[in-house]
């Protein structure tokens, strides 16, 4: 089984990719990290995101991506990855604060997600600079730069 994306719009707005665009910077990431997944991308506004957030994060407001690995049997779903939660203006917003190019940032938070359902993760700083690492490499691979470089406008 190949890699499947089940993408939902929950908003609209401008400058959101297309399915296929979202699959191929999944594809990218998970390169060499698995054959078969199976993973939703949800696309939602802040109102979802912040209700997501204080819920499952128990943080304040929208934030730009949540993943939502999936906890179940590896042996009933053994390609099941889980949900990436992507809030769109807050997106939108963060690439124009910090002078990114908006397709660069987009990626860079489905990639972000995808590794996080792979169990990656930024709370130690040596686990940080592992994930960090990965980021930059994956994206690299999709010809987008360093989003951890500071730019100034």
């Amino acid at each position: 089984m190949p890699i499947e994306v089940d993408v939902q719009y929950a908003t609209d707005g401008p400058d959101l990719p297309e399915k296929s665009q979202l699959k191929l910077w999944v594809e990218t990431a998970l390169e060499d990290l698995q054959e078969n997944a199976v993973l939703t991308i949800r696309i939602v506004d802040e109102d979802e995101a912040t209700q997501l957030n204080e819920q499952w994060r128990k943080s304040q407001g929208p934030t730009n991506v949540l993943s939502f690995a999936y906890e179940g049997e590896p042996e009933i779903a053994p390609d099941l990855l889980g949900d990436i939660v992507v809030c769109a203006p807050v997106v939108a917003r963060e690439a124009k604060e910090q002078n990114k190019n908006i397709d660069a940032h987009w990626a860079h938070m489905v990639i972000h997600g995808v590794l996080h359902l792979k169990g990656f993760d930024h709370i130690k700083p040596e686990d940080a600079d592992c994930m960090e690492s990965l980021e930059i490499k994956i994206l690299e691979e999709l010809n987008y730069n360093n989003p951890y470089l500071i730019t100034q406008s």
